[in-house]
């Protein structure tokens, strides 16, 4: 494994960049090494600057459910770019993929799309809002709804890995008005809605936490929250940027049968091209400009690069069957993970919901923030650092979801433990 060509261009991208990348976690900090620099992909395999490749689990965080450039996905950008990369006008591509989402996601009667998954839940919230007249957000500990000022409160993912408590630069009169509380504690969550129902606009919460890890919600927790914003007439924005089209083909709230009043999406409907999308039930979104008062615009905003990706994206996920062998290798390489963990002595928790894994390594179950960060991100760091060198790419931070995709082998999978046996090994042995 060369990394020459990286380690330069890191030299090149800190003179140039903030920290050398364009997203905090990508600097690998917290695992004690530099970054990859990628070259290509293609299925589950990334290369290098130097040629070296490996089994990649982090997908591009999530959007690769099909794997590396597809090759439908490859022809539609192609096929679009060829007719212009951007009009700031409307395309017939976009009533297309509006009407596949409309038609998927249960909550979904009408969507706008948007550039990114911070843009969507930005423009969720504010037109939540404008709706309701208040002003107060309820999110979550850990978990991460981008980097609006809003959000940067006891936020998850990179925030956690660089131990960032919250962010300088966000105004106290900002998040005077966002209350944060532990995710899956059902008792804090009806006493805080309770107290504050006259003043509360939405609550805003990821239906399985993917940003301090994979933490799954406990048994009725989504169920209450649906049953105690119905009844206080708040709004409940379901976060699926990242279990969007991933748990299912109507995500999250089809996958546990709770219907949401609105619902961002991103990542897997823009087919790995930069996106993001906000919908829900026609009388909210009819407050969106130019129908309502609510004013949010962007001239990227729709550009067929991304919905030809996204198009392409959803119709792989329509093959019967998709779904059932993703989940087949899901837990087939889970339980293999398992099975090391027992073998070598090496105490972790495995969180999965599909296709979407955490293995913390802690012998603490991991059902909230307070939770998750009993996991010892030292030997998190020696694990990755061990697995880089066997040809496997996983998420530079503890923190963080592997995803498996439909184009990952057994044959791959069965590889990858035994390089992680390999690895837990070698802990065990310091």
């Amino acid at each position: 494994m060369k990394i020459d060509k990286s380690k330069a261009l890191f030299e090149a991208a800190k003179k140039v960049i903030p920290g050398g990348v364009n997203s905090p976690v990508r600097a690998s900090r917290s695992v004690g090494c530099d970054p990859l620099f990628i070259s290509r992909a293609q299925g589950t395999t990334l290369w290098d600057a130097d040629g070296s490749s490996y089994i990649d689990f982090v997908g591009s965080w999530g959007p690769m459910i099909a794997g590396h450039a597809h090759p439908d996905i490859v022809k539609a950008v192609k096929d679009a770019a060829e007719l212009g990369t951007s009009f700031g006008a409307p395309t017939p591509l976009e009533v297309d993929l509006a009407e596949m989402v409309v038609e998927a996601v249960p909550s979904v009667e009408k969507v706008r799309f948007v550039n990114s998954g911070t843009e969507a839940t930005m423009s969720a919230v504010r037109l939540a809002r404008g709706y309701t007249g208040r002003d107060i957000v309820v999110k979550f500990d850990g978990c991460y709804h981008g980097h609006s000022d809003t959000f940067l409160v006891k936020a998850g993912s990179g925030v956690i890995t660089l131990g960032i408590p919250g962010s300088p630069g966000v105004p106290d009169d900002v998040v005077k008005n966002t209350i944060s509380i532990p995710y899956n504690d059902k008792k804090i969550l009806e006493k805080t809605l309770r107290d504050h129902a006259a003043d509360i606009a939405c609550v805003i919460v990821e239906p399985v936490a993917g940003n301090m890890g994979c933490v799954p919600p406990t048994e009725g927790f989504l169920q209450i929250l649906r049953s105690l914003t119905k009844e206080l007439n708040i709004v409940l924005i379901f976060d699926e940027v990242i279990t969007g089209f991933r748990l299912s083909y109507g995500g999250a709230q089809k996958y546990f049968g709770i219907t949401p009043d609105m619902t961002t999406l991103g990542k897997i409907i823009g087919g790995g091209l930069p996106v993001g999308a906000y919908g829900g039930r026609a009388d909210i979104m009819n407050c969106v400009a130019p129908d309502g008062p609510v004013y949010q615009a962007g001239t990227l905003s729709g550009n067929p690069l991304a919905m030809a990706a996204g198009i392409a994206a959803l119709k792989l996920l329509q093959r019967p069957g998709f779904y059932d062998e993703l989940e087949a290798k899901a837990e087939h390489y889970a339980n293999g993970l398992a099975e090391i963990s027992v073998k070598t002595g090496i105490p972790t928790v495995i969180n999965r919901v599909g296709s979407l894994m955490t293995v913390f390594f802690t012998d603490t179950p991991v059902t909230d923030f307070t939770s998750a960060m009993t996991a010892n991100t030292e030997r998190y760091a020696q694990h990755y650092r061990n697995m880089l060198a066997s040809g496997v790419y996983l998420a530079p931070s503890q923190f963080e979801v592997a995803f498996i995709s439909g184009a990952h082998t057994e044959e791959q999978l069965d590889f990858v433990l035994k390089a992680t046996e390999s690895s837990f090994k070698k802990m065990g042995e310091i």
